[in-house]
């Protein structure tokens, strides 16, 4: 191990119980929504053919699970702000579970577009509650490399579902695949059990004068608009690379489940341990250049990744992709929590970021599209995609501001610091 390791690694064992668990909880509410989310994304084809229907329409319901997502940052944020992040984040999960259980009994196509649009909403509440309460809890030097294991909550699901397709479904079906995922309800108890309040909040709980959201929203317009053209362009590159890749492995190159499974498994290790590099190169270099350079490093396994040719290419050029991907997204956690109004942090990360994936909700639909034009050809949709938004996200991060470190309750940031 290197020596400038030893730091990062340090900080980790110096927190608390207290600490800990609500980094735990975070971790594990992001990957359980993740894993509930990417399952599926490995039975679109079967749900289609189900349901008599194709998978270009199926595609939609993708479209509308991302779309209502900001409703759901929305209104969890502002029950987190006005109630506390613990109570809301247990809610939370229990409805995000309660759907994904309800989704395997859709009686109808209409039913499970149905389900898949409360799923959304549920969903988009998870992340922006798990993030502040686990940001406003752990020290500010730790923020960095905590940042980097909560994003990889995502991948993690994402590699569980892996996992559990290729193990389950042969046996279960799409409709057994819906009911493992009730799973994360389980978390609850976890929670309710080992996880205390943010302290932040506790503290803001007891001022008699609140300021209003709509009002500090307004006051930080441009911190806002630029924090959703931000995760616009993030929610394009993760689900851009992400989403329709297992339909890639099996309808373009013709893949088994089994071996779909296997790439999807490389890959989210990569992706994995690119969320644990970039959030600690993120607490040395900062969390805009730590964004830029990741993206920028994508564009290496680009082609690799996408018109590979062979399984063992795939993989690899997998592995590369989500370890630039994830490294990228890595400081993400901290980075809007830093950036935020103390007022609203509830509010602020998960609901500009559920606004970046309303915007880039288009991705499943417009891919699939761009695939179809060309005879079925997803490997340049992607690489189309990936590309494109590589750029466009470097570029943007380099003009955000940069609040590594700041400490929350004494800080009210602007664009223009």
């Amino acid at each position: 191990m290197q020596e400038k390791d030893r730091p990062l690694l340090e900080t980790l064992r110096q927190l608390d119980g207290r600490q800990r668990s609500a980094v735990l909880a975070a971790y594990l509410g992001w990957t359980l929504d993740a894993f509930d989310f990417f399952i599926f994304a490995f039975v679109w084809k079967d749900v289609a053919r189900h349901f008599g229907s194709s998978v270009e329409t199926l595609s939609w319901s993708l479209f509308l699970t991302l779309a209502v997502r900001p409703v759901g940052a929305l209104i969890f944020g502002l029950l987190a702000d006005r109630y506390g992040r613990r109570p809301v984040l247990m809610i939370d999960v229990v409805l995000f579970s309660v759907l994904e259980l309800a989704s395997a009994f859709a009686p109808s196509l209409a039913a499970f577009f149905a389900l898949r649009i409360l799923f959304g909403v549920a969903m988009g509440g998870e992340w922006g509650v798990g993030a502040s309460l686990t940001m406003e809890t752990i020290p500010a030097k730790a923020r960095g490399i905590v940042s980097g294991i909560l994003q990889c909550g995502y991948p993690s699901g994402f590699l569980l579902a892996s996992i559990a397709f290729g193990l389950l479904f042969p046996y279960v079906g799409w409709r057994g695949m819906f009911v493992v995922g009730a799973a994360p309800a389980l978390l609850v108890l976890y929670i309710r059990a080992q996880v205390d309040e943010s302290p932040v909040f506790a503290a803001q709980a007891v001022e008699t004068h609140r300021p209003s959201v709509l009002g500090v929203l307004q006051a930080n317009t441009g911190l806002f608009l630029f924090a959703v053209a931000l995760m616009t362009c993030f929610t394009f590159f993760s689900h851009g690379t992400q989403d329709l890749y297992p339909t890639f492995l099996r309808e373009q190159m013709k893949f088994d489940p089994h071996t779909t499974s296997v790439i999807a498994v490389v890959f989210n290790l990569g992706a994995i341990c690119g969320g644990i590099a970039g959030g600690a190169l993120s607490e040395r270099l900062g969390r805009r250049r730590t964004i830029a350079a990741a993206a920028v490093f994508s564009l290496v396994p680009l082609w690799f990744w996408s018109h590979g040719g062979s399984v063992p290419v795939l993989a690899v050029g997998g592995f590369v992709m989500q370890f630039a991907v994830q490294a990228a997204w890595a400081p993400v956690p901290a980075y809007l929590n830093e950036i935020s109004p103390d007022a609203v942090r509830g509010t602020f990360p998960g609901f500009t970021y559920q606004l970046g994936a309303l915007i880039s909700a288009v991705n499943g639909p417009m891919q699939t599209a761009i695939a179809g034009s060309s005879g079925g050809d997803y490997a340049l949709a992607l690489a189309a995609t990936a590309g494109v938004v590589a750029v466009a996200l470097a570029a943007l991060a380099l003009c955000g501001p940069e609040r590594r470190g700041v400490t929350f309750g004494a800080a009210q940031p602007s664009l223009a610091e």
